[in-house]
């Protein structure tokens, strides 16, 4: 068997909740400026890195979906097919939806929210119903009626999602040696970074994605990831970054 194809993960540039320290959720919010830059700049380290995508894979959300068009322009690659799932969506916050963290974090007591942000199990209060209404019809989610739309989700319910679109879409394309790029949420990426790493509970709860970083992973034929946890194409720049993002809601 030939050496499976490269997998790159990135999450989206910076969106306008992000900006303003909120819990964003299926909310569809734009990228801001700077977000738009943070693309443009991830398609930079993939070209100097030799790192052009042959197939992109991106959530039904526009910032994932403005994130990987960016990118693509930027590389001259906006003919490769790109593939969108709801399964790559950010995580259901819930009723924490469109709240600002350190509101929330003042309100409950920082063990509660640091539960609600990066516990594997714990979740916060369902989608108030007139929102999961406007979700339940809205277009993209048709495949999700009847029940299917998730009122709030855990990490652990994220996985679940996560899971069978890498074993039945990802890892088939990575066998054929293409080279794929996964532009998606905080979430999504650490639930799937989390099947790939066969991480442990505690792991996952201390992994944070930044925006715009693109993390690259490269594996063996058993379609093993060579560096757990992959390796960072600026990875300075993403550890400042990463910190930033686990220290979000405390000031």
């Amino acid at each position: 068997m030939s050496v499976p194809g490269r997998l790159v993960l990135l999450r989206h540039g910076q969106s306008t909740s992000n900006a303003d320290g909120r819990f964003t959720g299926w909310a569809d919010v734009p990228l801001t400026a700077h977000g738009e830059k943070q693309a443009a700049a991830a398609a930079e380290l993939l070209a100097r890195e030799g790192i052009v995508p042959d197939v992109v894979h991106t959530s039904v959300l526009r910032r994932s979906i403005r994130t990987a068009d960016i990118l693509l322009e930027e590389l001259d690659r906006s003919w490769v097919p790109v593939h969108r799932t709801w399964r790559l969506n950010e995580r259901q916050y819930g009723a924490l939806t469109g709240r600002v963290k350190r509101e929330v974090r003042c309100e409950v007591g920082p063990v509660r929210y640091q539960a609600w942000r990066r516990s594997l199990t714990v979740v916060p209060g369902p989608l108030p119903d007139g929102e999961l209404a406007r979700l339940r019809a809205d277009p993209r989610y048709a495949a999700l009626r009847g029940g299917g739309l998730p009122e709030v989700e855990s990490l652990a319910d994220m996985i679940a999602r996560v899971a069978p679109y890498w074993v039945d879409v990802l890892a088939r394309q990575l066998y054929t040696g293409r080279r794929v790029l996964v532009v998606a949420h905080g979430n999504a990426l650490r639930a799937l970074i989390a099947v790939l790493d066969r991480l442990t509970e505690q792991e996952v709860e201390d992994l944070n994605i930044p925006t715009g970083a693109p993390l690259r992973y490269d594996f063996d034929r058993q379609l093993r990831p060579v560096v757990g946890e992959g390796g960072y194409l600026d990875p300075d720049s993403a550890r400042v970054a990463a910190a930033a993002v686990a220290a979000e809601g405390q000031a």
